[in-house]
């Protein structure tokens, strides 16, 4: 759908934003709002902590309207100085954390809450209308996250001089309402179109699941013969196969060395760490790599990876997987990943990978791994995890029916992930036309 333009123009001055409605102003940032900074209050007074009022920091700022928060303070915390509030209807924003290298975040207050120190609070001045502003914010978005600094160890601060002295534009009062109203309408029906998307990559996600289960569980054969696992979450399998630990075929299982931060170049043979290993695939995810420059010594060549071996997170996301492929180059795995060799008398490197990717495996290891909050595994867990094991024949049959069953599902999943982008593409457009004025949309409501 395409919108008319407005009937004159002029030159903004401003590069970016270039021409712009006749009858709009241009102004800085800072002569169109007022900015209020948060902080935190001493983590070790308990008095000022689990109360009623919301207290926001980066990790809430994930909606356009903020109702709530994960964290609360207490009066005690607002009355003793150690926090302020800010007022409902303010537009909260980040300006320091790692979320800048990615996106700048704009949400709009539907409570009175506190704000941490990585957030600014911005409230509208007379000129510019409360509910525009979050609009404004999002269709600048490019150019605030051109005034970001380092902040130290790689975070992202927002410069606020430079931000606030960015020129934007202006329109009257009844056109900010216009635009408002216009961009509630049309973001929500992308959004509900996006939210499609996202309910059938999920139900894709399920269903692709469900395949790998059964398969690893039952075969592809609904008239064979039936038999007790003997173990409880596994229930029946088919009467030919058996149930063991992978320990009883494998050469050796082992993880990666310590310390090897002080190794990383830009250039050198791959690392893989727990980021390359996916629960959606038992393919290595290479889309982030790490390469190290390492001298050879027996601690190296037994962290470095063949082509069939095995990986398995160990201190994170258990029943990520991967198997080794053939032609990798050389590699070698993290403290955080364990390397399984299969001997493959009995078991073959995918059909491990695929019963652990399933859902008896991540039960296996849940059961398997120690630790609190974070469960981990030790390699002994690792080497005893169980595992369905069908005839080799019979496992080469299964896997490749797997492997052709999670391609058609993740070119699916691929193909409702592009229309995602487009859709977020076309929206992030249609703010920015808006905000700017290359549309003209007061009469698209009526």
């Amino acid at each position: 759908m395409s919108f008319p333009r407005y009937p004159s123009y002029k030159d903004s001055g401003v590069p970016w934003l270039g021409d712009v409605p006749a009858h709009w102003l241009v102004q800085p940032l800072k002569h169109a709002v007022q900015f209020r900074s948060g902080g935190t209050p001493d983590k070790s007074n308990r008095e000022y902590w689990d109360g009623d009022i919301p207290w926001a920091s980066a990790k809430d700022l994930k909606v356009d309207n903020l109702y709530d928060t994960v964290d609360h303070i207490t009066q005690q915390a607002v009355e003793e100085g150690a926090a302020t509030l800010v007022d409902q209807g303010a537009v909260l924003v980040v300006v320091r954390g790692m979320i800048l290298a990615r996106t700048f975040p704009v949400v709009t207050a539907r409570s009175p809450m506190a704000i941490n120190q990585d957030l600014k609070a911005l409230r509208a001045n007379k000129h510019m209308g409360k509910e525009f502003l979050p609009w404004l914010l999002r269709g600048t978005e490019p150019e605030t996250l051109d005034r970001l600094d380092e902040a130290g160890h790689g975070t992202k601060a927002l410069r606020m001089d430079a931000w606030g002295a960015m020129l934007i534009p202006v329109p009257p009062l009844e056109e900010q309402v216009a635009i408002t109203a216009f961009l509630d309408s049309e973001t929500a029906k992308i959004d509900a179109l996006v939210a499609e998307q996202d309910r059938l990559i999920e139900l894709l996600k399920e269903k692709r699941q469900a395949v790998i289960s059964h398969a690893v569980t039952k075969g592809l054969d609904p008239s064979v013969p039936m038999k007790d696992s003997g173990v409880e979450w596994l229930g029946e399998v088919p009467a030919h196969w058996q149930v063991m630990p992978i320990k009883r075929d494998i050469e050796f299982v082992t993880s990666g060395a310590r310390g090897w931060a002080e190794n990383y170049t830009d250039e050198g043979d791959l690392f893989i760490r727990i980021g390359n290993l996916t629960r959606d695939s038992i393919r290595l995810d290479l889309s982030d790599t790490q390469r190290v420059t390492v001298p050879e010594s027996a601690e190296v060549a037994r962290t470095q990876v063949r082509a069939g071996d095995v990986l398995f997170s160990i201190t994170a996301f258990l029943g990520s997987v991967a198997v080794v492929p053939p032609g990798l180059g050389r590699a070698f795995v993290s403290q955080h990943v364990a390397l399984v060799r299969p001997r493959g008398r009995q078991l073959q490197p995918e059909w491990i990978a695929y019963v652990t990717a399933s859902d008896v495996g991540k039960t296996c290891l849940e059961s398997l791994g120690y630790g609190g909050t974070k469960v981990q595994l030790s390699l002994s867990d690792v080497s005893s995890l169980l595992v369905t094991v069908p005839p080799l024949c019979e496992q080469e049959t299964l896997t490749r029916f797997l492997d052709r069953e999670t391609t058609s599902f993740d070119a699916l999943i691929l193909e409702a992930q592009s229309a995602i982008a487009l859709l977020q593409e076309r929206r992030s457009a249609l703010i920015f036309a808006a905000v700017t004025g290359q549309i003209d949309v007061r009469n698209q409501m009526a």
